[in-house]
């Protein structure tokens, strides 16, 4: 009962955070959700809890893909092509992860994220709100 009211209040709270979060703020809550997801993973692999370990590492496949599918290859060039290919080994390298139950994968993809989140949270806030608004301008005239 406890648990359950502590995980309905986890996701209410979420999506409040969600509700006024610009895409920056989206896409760190990604990263974060998809590396927590992996360190639950490697856990579960480590303990041999399978039915968990899929789960887990299932989750962050799906951030992981939707990270690759929300780039823009318009405007990002090379830099938005290297992210794309990076994304899809990560995928790939989940799956290795699952059907190995290895968990030094799982280190591997996570040290990968880590590193494409801290590129992320080391843009200035300065920089992405021009962004942002570059993006809500073309979009309001386009």
């Amino acid at each position: 009962m406890y648990n359950a009211k502590v995980r309905n209040y986890q996701k209410e709270a979420l999506k409040t955070r969600v509700a006024g979060a610009d895409r920056y703020e989206i896409i760190q809550m990604l990263m974060a959700g998809a590396l927590e997801k992996m360190v639950l993973g490697k856990v579960a692999i480590e303990k041999k809890h399978f039915e968990a370990k899929a789960e887990h590492i299932s989750k962050a496949s799906a951030i992981i893909e939707a990270l690759r599918a929300s780039l823009d290859f318009e405007v990002g060039g090379e830099v938005t092509e290297n992210l794309y290919a990076l994304y899809s080994y990560m995928l790939d390298r989940l799956v290795d992860a699952t059907m190995k139950n290895d968990a030094s994968i799982v280190d591997e993809v996570s040290g990968l994220l880590k590193e494409i989140k801290s590129a992320w949270d080391a843009i200035p806030v300065d920089v992405r709100m021009e962004t942002l608004n570059q993006q809500s301008s073309e979009s309001s005239y386009g």
